[in-house]
């Protein structure tokens, strides 16, 4: 890991708060704009720098690339470590948790078993 590549990406603050809606779960590009006053140029370029700095992947799923974080661990020390920096990361990370936990209730409700576990 180039740790100057990760200063860079994390100098931003629209970076920080892509990393901090990461932090629960994965987000197409298209979820992560909607939280942004930005163009989705932009926005690319900002998930491309945090990719090239390998804080988060990318995955295609279908029709879809999906982004997480690289490793959550090193993450949550480094988002802890910023939040002093950007203190707007603990808002957007409860969001994101809310969400992630939103979304594996309704894929619950619509297994066949009703979410129960064998």
């Amino acid at each position: 890991m180039d740790i100057s590549a990760v200063f860079e990406a994390l100098a931003s603050t629209p970076r920080r708060k892509v990393l901090a809606y990461l932090s629960s779960s994965s987000m197409t590009a298209g979820e992560i704009a909607e939280r942004f006053d930005m163009s989705k140029p932009a926005l690319s370029k900002h998930l491309k720098i945090l990719e090239n700095a390998k804080l988060i992947v990318s995955e295609r799923k279908g029709q879809f690339i999906h982004y997480s974080l690289a490793d959550p661990n090193m993450m949550m020390t480094i988002s802890n470590m910023l939040a002093t920096f950007c203190p707007v990361a603990g808002p957007l990370k409860k969001e994101s948790a809310a969400k992630a936990k939103r979304l594996q209730d309704e894929a619950s409700l619509q297994s066949p078993e009703g979410g129960a576990s064998s």
